[in-house]
């Protein structure tokens, strides 16, 4: 009888939240299901995990085709709650994707569940969003729920990044804190990688608009054109999917030439993961991966302290699910 943790991985990118999981349990959880759509995510996932099998869009999957599980995990999009659902007194989250989520946590009652999203669903549309999320939790069993904003750089990630986190629990009793922030110096140097290829190096046109940009963001009252770290940096700006395009959020200082952007295997690190982490896809999509991804010593942090809450599966009590996909 399989007796470790069961999890299933639903918007899972890369894994970046999965592998949290893993570190944090020291292996001894297993994944029963991935949902990802994105087919270049995928390919990552997939050449990281292995070879376990990842599903696509989980809007058509039925939730109860779905194995049991003992935690779900989601990096769900913060995708805006649909007119429809205004209409309807702002009570309905069929059309958003949290109700996939909802649909799977109602059937299958797993102990416990993480959600991460940007930090931006606290306030958005002066915070009814998030109360809808965590009215719904309720409404179907999950009335322990609790959420904070973490910040990468305050658990040893040079990167200002601030993400929420919602942890929930069946179990009403279950007095859950989010870990306290371990306040590890940070310096960018420690993710940079020695003898960068030339091509990393932004090019004059490119440095020129940036540079253009700044000053006119600055005579406009607005801060922002690029960001330049050196190597003695405390931490960057937050990395987005966007940085393949032109790279202004994090650029490197170079003496005597123009700066550079951060190398794929650059941008994994600053997001916590391993130089063991495969990158099998062009740097676009590693850009927009990582970008995408979740800053992988947080979750690990978020995952201890809800593994000290989990309950063993019983060598006695079988798991059935009659027609599961396999």
């Amino acid at each position: 009888m399989d007796d470790k943790i069961k999890i299933i991985d639903l918007f899972a990118g890369i894994g970046g939240i999965r592998l949290g999981f893993e570190n944090a349990s020291k292996h001894t959880i297993k994944c029963v299901f991935t949902s990802e759509w994105d087919k270049f995510s995928q390919q990552t996932y997939l050449a990281n995990f292995n070879d376990f099998k990842v599903y696509g869009d989980i809007t058509q999957i039925d939730e109860n085709l779905i194995p049991n599980h003992d935690i779900l995990l989601a990096g769900f999009p913060c995708q805006p709650f649909s007119q429809a659902g205004l209409k309807k007194g702002f009570s309905d989250t069929r059309g958003t994707l949290f109700f996939d989520i909802e649909r799977i946590l109602s059937s299958k009652k797993p102990q416990m569940f993480l959600l991460e999203n940007v930090k931006q669903l606290r306030g958005h549309d002066k915070g009814r969003t998030l109360e809808i999320i965590l009215k719904h939790l309720k409404q179907i069993g999950y009335n322990n729920v609790q959420y904070k904003v973490l910040r990468a750089r305050d658990f040893g990630l040079p990167q200002n990044r601030e993400r929420i986190y919602i942890v929930g629990f069946l179990d009403d009793t279950i007095n859950f804190e989010f870990p306290k922030p371990t306040f590890e110096p940070t310096r960018v140097g420690e993710i940079l990688e020695n003898n960068v290829d030339e091509k990393y190096t932004i090019s004059d046109k490119l440095w020129a608009g940036h540079q253009r940009r700044k000053r006119e963001n600055k005579l406009k009252g607005r801060g922002f054109g690029y960001g330049m770290v050196t190597e003695n940096s405390e931490y960057t700006n937050t990395i987005s999917a966007r940085y393949y395009k032109d790279g202004s959020e994090i650029l490197i200082y170079q003496e005597g030439k123009n700066p550079r952007k951060l190398t794929p295997r650059e941008a994994a690190r600053l997001q916590g993961f391993p130089d063991t982490f495969k990158i099998p896809v062009s740097n676009t999509q590693a850009y927009r991966q990582f970008g995408n991804s979740v800053p992988v010593k947080v979750v690990e942090k978020v995952a201890e302290q809800m593994l000290k809450h989990i309950k063993l599966p019983s060598k006695n009590k079988k798991q059935i699910v009659v027609n599961s996909i396999d």
